[in-house]
Order: C-alpha cells, then sequence, then structure tokens
C-alpha cells in the first residue's frame, strides 16, 4: 500500500473475527489474506475461513487442502 491507496480510498488489509457462519470486522480494510495462498481475497468475496484456525481461504478447494493437511498433522 502507498500513499495514493490512502487517497483514493483503499484502506488496506482488514483484521477479522471469524464466527460460525458470519466474521466481524476488527480493524477496518478491503480485503483479507488467504492461508495458503497468500493472496488477497476481497471482503465481499469472503466465504470461507475457519473458526478454529482463525484463517481465510481463497476457496472450497484451498479451504479442503488447509483442513486435510491440519487433520494430518494432528495424527502424527
Amino acid at each position: 500500500m502507498n500513499r495514493f491507496d490512502t487517497l483514493f480510498g483503499l484502506k488496506g488489509e482488514a483484521k477479522i473475527k471469524y464466527l460460525d457462519g458470519d466474521f466481524q470486522v476488527v480493524v477496518p480494510g478491503d480485503f483479507v489474506r488467504c492461508a495458503v495462498t497468500d493472496g488477497r481475497i476481497a471482503l465481499p468475496d469472503l466465504r470461507y475461513w475457519s473458526v478454529e484456525q482463525q484463517e481465510a481461504y481463497a476457496s472450497a478447494a484451498i479451504s479442503l487442502q488447509r483442513h486435510l493437511e491440519l487433520k494430518a498433522a494432528k495424527s502424527c
């Protein structure tokens, strides 16, 4: 983010508390980062997250991938 982002209304990365079926914006922003890909997810497009891990995911496939990784790590 640079100084022009502030001038044109871009707020940067939001801080979110992920809840069951909803999320709460703790620090306002325009996007969150995917926990797996580190890509930007615009808040209106945010559909997948983990309440337990407090992480956002860019897609259902990425969410499943992360779930399986965490499940495998717990069983070791």
